[in-house]
């Protein structure tokens, strides 16, 4: 895990629970590229603490992230646990070998955004800017009016 790393408030974050080393790298590089700030963590302990602290607009989870099995992935199960408004600021992709990439059915089953299959990887900046901009059309309205009642409180 990185030493201390500032995020500011207009910078972009992404987290990365991933265990395989080629991913990492393709995931790292395209994430940059995007204009993300990675942070790329190697356990369940790790995860939770920078998950808790950073509001991640990214969150990249393998479904074997650190050895686990894929039924009993606690960061998985972490954020399918998670109240909506702890989870609605990241949007989560679930990546592994058992994913059919984009299949909305299996993310919903899984409780993320988005899944993607390894052979797809050297398409994942595509994939996140397709997720990142359907999520963002969905969530509009609800910003819209978050952001009306925020100004009319003052």
């Amino acid at each position: 895990m990185e030493e201390f790393d500032i995020i500011s408030p207009g910078d972009q974050a992404a987290l990365l629970a991933v265990s395989t080393p080629e991913f990492i790298g393709l995931a790292k590089t395209a994430l940059v590229e995007l204009g993300y700030k990675v942070h790329v963590v190697e356990n369940f302990e790790q995860f939770e603490l920078r998950y808790n602290q950073i509001n991640y607009q990214i969150v990249v989870l393998e479904e074997t992230f650190a050895g686990s099995d894929s039924l009993e992935n606690p960061a998985l199960r972490m954020v399918q646990n998670l109240p909506m408004s702890l989870r609605r600021h990241a949007v989560i992709f679930l990546v592994g070998p058992g994913m059919e990439t984009l299949n909305t059915m299996q993310a919903f089953a899984q409780s993320v955004h988005a899944v993607v299959n390894y052979s797809e990887a050297p398409m994942l900046a595509q994939l996140i800017l397709k997720t990142v901009s359907e999520n963002d059309l969905f969530l509009s309205t609800y910003r819209d009016i978050q952001q009306s009642i925020k100004h009319k409180a003052k």
